[in-house]
């Protein structure tokens, strides 16, 4: 059942905010945007930060890759609000939806590095069983990913493990695929702010 809170509770110009949204984009604002607008000082204003930080700060992985792992960690956890969301981005900013699709589908068959392929297991393994496997992360870091490459995609993790729980406790709706596509958009333009 879908909470009452992300349809009210909101401040006067929080309200106009989404109501400009909509009227500019022909979209409604996304459930994952209005639920960082519901009691800021407690969620949002840092889950934005920390996200933004995480998706468009300083990594030694692409905003595209970056995007891709938050679209395989919603694919895990089976998340279709966050699925749709993130691989529209990450098609998106990879430029391949065919290359997303062979990816989200089996990262160890899917023709990409082998350190992203590495990674995205250790990420498969701690959103199944919420733990990392240390031979997974030997592998990772055989394969060629750095120390810092690890720790990145683990804050990706993090991210969207809290975010896909929230869509499922918060019955996200839906967008339809041109709601995504137009989500994608902002996402790669503004990030996560």
């Amino acid at each position: 059942m879908r909470p009452g809170i992300l349809e009210h509770g909101y401040r006067l110009r929080d309200k106009a905010l989404f109501r400009m949204i909509a009227t500019f984009s022909g979209q409604p604002m996304p459930d994952a945007a209005r639920v960082t607008f519901y009691r800021p000082g407690f969620y949002g204003a840092a889950a934005k930060r920390l996200t933004h930080q995480v998706m468009r700060g300083d990594s030694p992985w692409t905003v595209g890759e970056r995007e891709l792992m938050a679209a395989y960690v919603s694919t895990r956890n089976a998340n279709q609000f966050c699925i749709g969301a993130h691989t529209a981005t990450s098609c998106q900013a990879l430029g391949d939806p065919d290359l997303v699709s062979a990816i989200l589908d089996d990262p160890q068959s899917a023709p990409i590095a082998p350190h992203l392929a590495a990674t995205l297991r250790i990420l498969g393994t701690l959103t199944a069983r919420h733990e990392v496997d240390a031979e997974q992360v030997r592998a990772a870091l055989d394969a060629g990913a750095t120390p810092q490459h690890i720790r990145d995609a683990l804050a990706v993790a993090f991210c969207f493990n809290v975010t896909n729980r929230l869509a499922e406790a918060f019955a996200f709706e839906q967008l339809t695929s041109q709601g995504y596509a137009d989500g994608a958009k902002f996402l790669l333009r503004r990030g996560y702010r």
